[in-house]
Order: C-alpha cells, then structure tokens, then sequence
C-alpha cells in the first residue's frame, strides 16, 4: 500500500469532453484526511486466498453468469460456452458460467493471470474481501486524489495527452470500437494489475484496465454528492460508483479513463471489466466522512 498526506485537490471536470450526465462537474475544492491505498487492483493471486480462508462464493458463481466482452470470447469460445439471451449491448455476452475463477466462462481459466486484477466481482464481494483483509473501499474522492497523483486538475494520471513521448501509460481500446483492437498498447483484455508506469504516488492503472468499485453511492447530482472535507455520495441509493475506466474504453464509445470521470452500476452486477482497489486508514486515525 501507498501511505498518501491527504490534503485539498480539485475533485471533477468541466473539460469540453466530460460527461455532463454522469455529474463530472462542477470542479470543486475538496478534503480528504491522510490514509493507505493499495498500489494496484486486488489479484486473482489474493482473492485467492481470500477465497481459501473464507469459502467466500461471489454473486457471480451463484447467479451461474456473468457478463463477458464479446471479443474476448472468440469462435471456438462461443461453440463450448453457453450464453445467456441477457444482453444490455450487443457486445456483452451473459455467459453461463463466467466467474473469477473462469473468467469468459467453461473451458477458461487463471493460468497465466494470477497477477491480473480480479473480474466478475460485485460490489459486495469487493466489501466482503476488504472485510477480510482489515480494509475497507474507497471513497470517490479518496479514489480521484489518489488516482490524480498529485496533479491539479489534469484529465489523466500523468498530464492531459493520452501518450507521452510516444508511448502508451494505460489499457484502453486502440482502433475502432468494438470492431478492431489494433493492441497499440500491448494489451487486449485486461493486463497484469501493476503495468505501466505508476502514476507520482505509485499507483498503477488508475486509467484504464479495468474499472473499480468505490464506496459510495452514485448520484449525478454534484451538491448531492456534496464538497468539503471527507465527502461522500447520498446516503443511499440503487447503484454505487466505479471509476477508472477499462480496456473497453475508447474515446470514440466511453472516454470515462479520464481521472473525473465516473460510472455506476448495481451492488450486485459482475463484469469482465471490474474489480476493486481497498484503502486504509494510517496507524492511529479513524475514518471520518
């Protein structure tokens, strides 16, 4: 983990590209107290053994699906594995059988991957684990100063350009979306959690890769999602945050790789495209929002 000061940052987006519907905006001066932060997304390695010591079974395994990229599936993929007639767009597969362990379903599995983040985990199953290691989730705004490295209001972990010198920093769609991945970056699909380099505060992937489930509850509203020190979403609500983006973003589709930008959808959804990061607090502070 990362041992971050805390302080004021500028939380939010008022680019010409950012989302207006998701609540990006207005840019707004916000607290938040020191604490730790994981360095990458929790691995299919340790939830592993999260998995070992608890006999956890995610929402995922007992739904019997989960949703999966269609291009990640392939031809002889969709001839051994049954999906689902569950479809939100035409590029999510409901695949019968996908989980963490498999993760595009029947006849996958982690070798190779141990070190990727875990995907198909809701949000519940992301608590339940924090629960375990003695940790708990991000706030959003934890998470947006923490994935901003320091920078003031810049649209990504190390600048406003998407390359430097050249060179890729994160996991998103290269090409045209969703017909043609050209792998610019290295990557289709999710990488291994610690790629790249870190942002300044040693942190990895916070664009890209795959999404991460914050702790709060979602709102567009910004005065509901409120300022000042600690803030925190409604009190309540139907979905929680995600932010980060994933390897299916794309400027042309979803340009939410951006620092402000957020997402949402219910505590119980699992995804190809989503895991989680956990935070905690500094030895002798308390959490306070």
């Amino acid at each position: 983990m990362a041992a971050l000061p805390g302080g004021v940052f500028l939380m939010g987006s008022e680019d010409a590209d950012a989302r207006t519907e998701d609540g990006e905006g207005p840019v707004r001066e916000v607290r938040v107290d020191a604490f730790r932060i994981d360095t990458a997304t929790v691995t299919n390695a340790r939830f592993a053994e999260f998995v070992a010591a608890t006999g956890h079974r995610t929402e995922a395994e007992a739904a019997g699906w989960s949703y999966v990229f269609d291009g990640l599936l392939g031809k002889a993929a969709r001839r051994r594995t049954r999906t689902l007639d569950v479809k939100p767009v035409p590029w999510w597969f409901a695949v019968e059988g996908a989980c963490w362990r498999k993760p595009e379903g029947p006849g996958s599995n982690l070798r190779r991957r141990r070190e990727h983040p875990v995907v198909h985990v809701s949000w519940n199953d992301a608590l339940a684990y924090c629960r375990w290691a003695g940790k708990r989730l991000p706030t959003e705004a934890e998470w947006e100063y923490a994935a901003r490295g320091g920078l003031a209001g810049k649209r990504l972990p190390w600048g406003d350009r998407l390359l430097v010198d050249g060179r890729h920093r994160c996991n998103i769609w290269q090409g045209r979306f969703p017909e043609t991945n050209t792998l610019a970056d290295g990557h289709f699909g999710a990488a291994p959690a610690a790629s790249f380099p870190p942002n300044a505060f040693g942190l990895y992937n916070t664009a890209g890769n795959v999404w991460e489930w914050c702790a709060d509850w979602y709102s567009a509203e910004a005065l509901e999602r409120r300022s000042g020190a600690n803030p925190h979403g409604p009190d309540g609500g139907d979905r929680k945050v995600l932010k980060g983006g994933s390897y299916l973003c794309h400027d042309s589709y979803c340009n939410r790789y951006r620092v402000a930008a957020r997402y949402a959808n219910t505590p119980d959804s699992t995804t190809g495209n989503a895991g989680f990061r956990c935070v905690a607090e500094l030895p002798g502070r308390a959490f306070s929002a």
